[in-house]
């Protein structure tokens, strides 16, 4: 099963393509970010993570999304802004028939490290241990898109 993960924001958005399967083995097909300008409109910047998200379904046909919720945010401003991200993310799915899944960061954190509380290093280096990487993934946003993949293939099957 392929797993395509989305770490959410408006500047960066993290993924990951994964094909997991069912006994746990997860494969990465692709990870990285996708990157808007600062200083651009805002609806430019959405249509941006729009166009990538959507041609990241058409180039690996996920049958699965693992997106980031958002739970909490200190930030009103940036909470809207991610929260608009989100809403074009989950459009591009829903428009090519994906499962979406949403999890919180600390249901990630408990399926990578067994601890729902661990930190961005913990998280990391269990992402890099579990992939079996040479080094830890960067940024650290594609390293949270890999760790939502793995979450959803493995422990979700999907």
């Amino acid at each position: 099963m392929i797993v395509l993960g989305i770490d959410p924001g408006l500047a960066t958005v993290g993924f990951a393509v994964v094909n997991a399967d069912e006994d746990g083995t997860a494969e990465i097909l692709d990870y990285g970010v996708i990157s808007t300008k600062a200083g651009r409109l805002d609806e430019e910047r959405l249509l941006e993570i729009y166009a990538g998200v959507e041609e990241l379904i058409d180039n690996f046909q996920p049958v699965v999304l693992g997106i980031e919720s958002l739970f909490f945010c200190n930030n009103q401003k940036t909470a809207m802004k991610v929260g608009q991200a989100r809403g074009v993310i989950l459009l591009a799915a829903k428009r090519k028939k994906m499962k979406i899944v949403e999890l919180t960061p600390k249901q990630v954190k408990q399926s990578i490290s067994g601890y729902g509380m661990a930190n961005k290093k913990q998280v990391q280096y269990m992402v890099q241990k579990l992939f079996k990487l040479d080094e830890i993934p960067r940024p650290d946003d594609a390293a949270d898109a890999l760790a939502l993949c793995y979450t959803v293939g493995t422990v979700f099957n999907g």
